[in-house]
């Protein structure tokens, strides 16, 4: 999908402000059994076709308004993801702003995840 260049400006300018993480040390991290809340943040057509094993789902759109029902703790370990890692990095800066303190964004997103043979559940692709 080709981006707007104000659109990937936005982008870099949260993922200055985040940290992110890889597919590959999300799984790791998930497989160590911590308090780890993992958060697709695609849209709900997106999350039908499939999604990580053990992610729950709130959207880009409604993330802000619905967190406060899911992470109480506002130190939960918080990963995000979407298709690219892109609306995560500015889920993740959205969440920050609000006083979550370890939030993380999956970098290459839904797609690495999948490319990675990573697990997954529901409807695939």
């Amino acid at each position: 999908m080709a981006h707007s260049e104000r659109f990937l400006n936005l982008v870099e300018e949260s993922r200055a402000r985040i940290r992110e993480i890889t597919p590959q040390e999300t799984y790791a991290e998930m497989q160590r059994g911590g308090d780890i809340l993992l958060i697709d943040t695609r849209e709900e057509s997106e999350w039908a076709r499939g999604h990580a094993r053990g992610a729950i789902h709130l959207g880009k759109g409604i993330i802000e308004r619905d967190i406060e029902k899911i992470a109480t703790d506002i130190g939960r370990e918080i990963i995000l993801y979407c298709g690219g890692g892109f609306r995560s990095a500015l889920a993740a800066d959205a969440l920050q702003n609000m006083g979550y303190t370890n939030v993380k964004s999956m970098a290459g997103g839904w797609r690495d995840w999948v490319n990675q043979g990573l697990p997954t559940e529901g409807a695939q692709q």
